[in-house]
């Protein structure tokens, strides 16, 4: 039998070992590295009922191991490029981020509105939420009539750079997102409208030398192939918002682009229902939507 002496020692040691251990699987769980987005409702979380909106966010985590990659969800709906950091969601996120970690940057969809306000008539609601269009640095000084505060309002690209930069200071990767393509046919083709935000989200891309997926591009066309009953099948009643299924569908081709990322791990990270999706080779030779230069 022990004595009291080496029973307290060894429940000394026994409290050791286990603390180690915990705080072991916490230093564990704080190296997997997190996967962010940044968005608006195309990618944002809501709560699950049939027929009703999701967004491809929320469901982009069960193609990924959650051992190797952790997927967080910080799409907000109604925002833009621009509120999206105004309203301070930004810097919520990103105090989150740590080095190793990656942060897909996706907007536009909310980035035309008004700058501050609608014009005389206008039916949609007071938001003053968009965007200078372009990349370029100018800038527009106004007294928001929404938060009565005065506010300088930059480029669609401006607040991209932003957001690129404020990532890479947090030792993380940005990969910037063409956005979600809407339900919205021509002549029995997709359309894919592709001299604004697509283009200027590719641009920035280029001049950030940042990741960049054409989900856009990869969308439609899927679209194409599925035709219009198939693809309303898998909206709510606008054709911006996607259902479960039109979410799990924008999920897959997300992960499709991403393990096709040069540099970046994630093809490592797949689960067994990840390993499934086909990657991306990029688009085909009748694509719906024009090369981007």
């Amino acid at each position: 039998m022990l004595n009291s002496w080496a029973r307290r020692r060894v429940s000394g040691l026994l409290f050791s070992f286990l603390l180690g251990t915990v705080w072991a699987s916490s230093a564990c769980a704080r190296d997997v590295p997190t996967l962010f987005v940044a968005g608006d409702s195309t990618a944002s979380s809501y709560e699950p009922k049939p027929n009703r909106q999701q967004g491809w966010g929320a469901v982009l985590q069960p193609y990924f191991k959650e051992k190797k990659l952790r997927v967080v969800d910080a799409a907000r709906g109604g925002r833009s490029s621009r509120t999206f950091v105004s309203e301070g969601h930004w810097e919520k996120m990103l105090a989150d981020v740590k080095a190793g970690d990656f942060v897909i940057i996706q907007f536009g969809h909310n980035d035309s509105g008004a700058v501050n306000q609608e014009p005389p008539g206008s039916t949609r609601p007071l938001r003053a939420r968009g965007t200078i269009p372009g990349i370029g640095n100018e800038s527009e000084e106004i007294d928001n009539v929404v938060t009565g505060k005065h506010e300088t309002v930059y480029t669609f690209g401006w607040y991209l750079r932003k957001m690129i930069a404020d990532t890479r200071a947090r030792g993380a990767t940005p990969i910037l997102l063409t956005i979600t393509k809407t339900n919205n046919w021509t002549e029995g083709r997709i359309t894919c409208p592709s001299d604004t935000y697509r283009l200027w989200t590719w641009q920035t891309a280029v001049n950030e030398k940042a990741a960049f997926v054409d989900l856009s591009r990869i969308v439609a066309d899927r679209y194409q192939k599925q035709g219009p009953q198939a693809v309303t099948a898998q909206f709510i009643e606008d054709t911006v918002h996607t259902n479960i299924d039109g979410a799990v569908a924008n999920a897959r081709d997300v992960v499709s682009a991403l393990v096709m990322l040069k540099g970046l791990p994630f093809r490592k990270m797949l689960s067994a229902d990840g390993k499934k999706i086909p990657a991306d080779r990029g688009p085909p030779e009748n694509s719906v939507c024009p090369p981007l230069r």
